[in-house]
């Protein structure tokens, strides 16, 4: 399959790819990141973004998909007004 990134279509073969989910009584977000393959990234090693967000030194691509469950208190009626 082809992924569409910063440096054009590549093959998914050539990335690595991430999966972050965050599931709370407000939210549910899923993320795709993908990495060009041989990154040498420090959060390869560690487990953790070597930057906000980003999962090594070569990330070329973010998809993210957000479900609101629960507006926070008192967001719902403000969020109304703009249907």
């Amino acid at each position: 399959m082809q992924i569409p990134t910063l440096h054009g279509a590549l093959d998914e073969t050539q990335l690595v790819k991430h999966e972050i989910v965050v599931d709370t009584d407000h939210e549910h977000t899923t993320a795709v990141e993908y990495c060009l393959i041989g990154c040498d990234g420090p959060a390869h090693q560690t487990g953790t973004p070597d930057a906000l967000g980003h999962f090594c030194a070569q990330h070329v691509h973010r998809s993210v998909h957000v479900t609101i469950k629960q507006w926070p208190d008192g967001l719902g009626a403000i969020v109304g007004d703009f249907r």
